[in-house]
């Protein structure tokens, strides 16, 4: 059995979430409002909780009050801040009228910093231009001869003069306005048919990365057929050599998410430099220290994405535990991380990378290891955790990727098994093979040919998947497909993780063993010394015992009411 399961930020970052998904999408004094409500509340809260302490201990809400105001006033914490973060933000992005702007349609004149590298898009016509797209950091804005400082993002789609920019240049252009997508991050579109004038290179870090992975495109353009046109995906998420018709088959087996650097990427690069530095017999903190610098290293170079940032700031937790000496704790880690990403960037509760990378790792944490007990006599059977993993993971992404296309890929799961072996090393080698290109290139050639044995097997997996009968199994699209796709995944789990013994019923196990930890002693309602409940298990299933109440008014109104009835 493992560790037991710490569920206490869950919550907070479902609370988190919510805040963050409905407040971005308000006016700026309506989202202030929103943060003074949910303050309000809170405070109300503490009030009625300090009352119900002195209620007689026979008041069944007082002592429900009592057993739950600890968590009760965490999340509401952590909500206001969200709200609040969100309101400065969506001030900060109104103060100089751009969408008001944008909704006129008006020809500007903005200069700013390319916060992503101009991606290609398909033209608008067959045979038109090619189009492509970019996110600026705006700096300054001039709107019909008036000239201003403001502090927001714009989407930027312009022609094939955007080719070859790269994140961190300072370019000036002119384009016109257009609205952008409501609650989207990016306060306006702005649509350029000149040239852009870059006025300013990317600071050294981003020439430097910039070189590392225009040298990695160079090795894999001396691969041949997909392993070449995947080892920059896999190394670096660096998509612009993958062909059209490979990026479909990944798409159709489900393997895409091996091109976007995800938090399986981060983890691996983690474990590795951790792995170095202990083997170099280094202090604990100065492992700590080691490891953050490659991760941050390695974020700079695969650029900041959603997925990234989540297992960045799960990374940082973890370090954070390292050097003081706790262990790491997967579940508390990932509520952590969404709690301060959202709390930094609300946005992130509207990105489907963000999403996908929350719901895969949360899968994991919570059903890998209980489908895993489930499928081996021991629980620890290799085989039966290498089938856990991507059953979990892809089952609780479905819905999701259901709502970008009304279809299921039917051996996502066969192919991402079949794939598992080859993408630590075309992931590890290929990024190895990078850093090793400036300095000795015959070497990092070598490298990159050992990385591109493991891309060539990810890429004939995919052509294969793919190419068989009932590859995509067609949906209902939409919320309502969603919705019944997040049932029939809830009923399966609950058979898969059945009760062995008779008279048990399917659903109380399934509720049971993915919190197995839960059973032995887990808080999940309290938050510091507050009161909480566990779960135990017994003849009546979820019987709950109480344990003693030390809550956030501490526990000298214990004493006083002890006093009191003792008088």
């Amino acid at each position: 059995m493992g560790p037991p399961l710490d569920l206490r930020l869950v919550p907070a970052a479902a609370g988190a979430w919510v805040a963050a998904v409905l407040v971005v999408v308000l006016p700026p004094r309506a989202a202030t409002l929103a943060a003074v409500a949910v303050a309000c509340a809170v405070v109300a809260v503490v009030l009625v909780a300090w009352r119900a302490h002195r209620a007689p201990d026979e008041a069944r809400v007082g002592r429900l009050l009592r057993e739950r105001v600890g968590q009760v006033v965490f999340v509401g914490v952590v909500v206001v801040a969200v709200c609040g973060a969100t309101a400065a933000q969506l001030h900060a992005r109104a103060a100089g009228g751009l969408a008001a702007h944008a909704v006129d349609r008006a020809v500007v004149r903005v200069e700013g910093t390319l916060r992503t590298a101009p991606a290609a898009m398909p033209s608008a016509w067959p045979g038109g231009e090619p189009r492509f797209r970019t996110v600026l950091q705006l700096g300054t804005v001039e709107v019909r001869g008036v000239r201003s400082d403001i502090a927001a993002q714009v989407v930027v789609l312009g022609g094939s003069a955007w080719e070859g920019l790269r994140t961190g240049a300072a370019v000036i252009a002119s384009g016109r306005l257009l609205p952008a997508e409501p609650g989207a991050r990016e306060v306006a579109v702005v649509v350029v048919s000149g040239e852009p004038t870059v006025v300013a290179d990317p600071p050294a870090v981003w020439r430097a990365t910039g070189q590392l992975r225009a040298g990695l495109r160079a090795l894999a353009a001396r691969l041949p057929g997909d392993a070449g046109a995947l080892l920059p995906g896999m190394a670096v998420g660096d998509t612009s050599r993958l062909p059209d018709d490979l990026a479909a088959a990944m798409r159709t087996s489900g393997l895409t998410h091996l091109t976007a650097v995800s938090g399986a990427h981060f983890a691996l690069v983690g474990a590795a430099a951790l792995t170095c530095a202990t083997l170099l017999g280094l202090a604990r903190p100065v492992r700590a220290v080691a490891t953050a610098v490659v991760l941050v290293g390695f974020v700079v170079l695969v650029e900041p994405s959603p997925s990234v940032l989540r297992a960045a700031a799960m990374g940082a937790i973890g370090l954070g535990g390292l050097v003081a000496g706790r262990p790491a704790r997967a579940a508390p880690a990932l509520g952590a991380a969404v709690i301060l990403l959202l709390i930094a960037d609300p946005w992130l509760a509207r990105d489907v990378g963000f999403v996908l990378s929350v719901l895969a790792t949360a899968a994991l944490v919570l059903l890998a290891g209980p489908l895993a007990a489930r499928w081996s006599r021991t629980g620890r059977t290799t085989a039966a955790h290498a089938l856990a993993a991507p059953v979990a993971a892809q089952s609780v992404c479905a819905p999701v990727l259901l709502l970008l296309t009304p279809s299921i890929s039917a051996y996502a799961v066969v192919a991402n098994l079949l794939v598992a072996p080859a993408v630590a090393p075309a992931t590890v080698v290929g990024l190895m093979a990078a850093l090793l290109a400036p300095a000795w290139p015959q070497g990092a050639l070598v490298l990159a040919q050992v990385a591109g044995a493991g891309c060539w097997w990810v890429g004939a997996v995919a052509r294969a998947a793919a190419g068989l009968p009932g590859a995509r199994v067609a949906w209902v699209g939409g919320a309502v497909g969603a919705a019944l796709l997040g049932l029939a995944t809830v009923a399966a789990f609950a058979l898969l993780l059945g009760p062995r013994e008779a008279g048990a019923g399917p659903v109380h196990t399934l509720a049971r063993e993915p919190a197995a930890g839960l059973a032995r002693g887990s808080s999940v309602a309290g938050w510091g010394r507050a009161s909480h409940t566990t779960l135990v298990e017994s003849d009546r299933p979820w019987r709950r015992t109480r344990h003693p109440c030390r809550d956030l008014l501490g526990r000298g109104a214990a004493r006083a009411r002890g006093a009191r009835r003792r008088g």
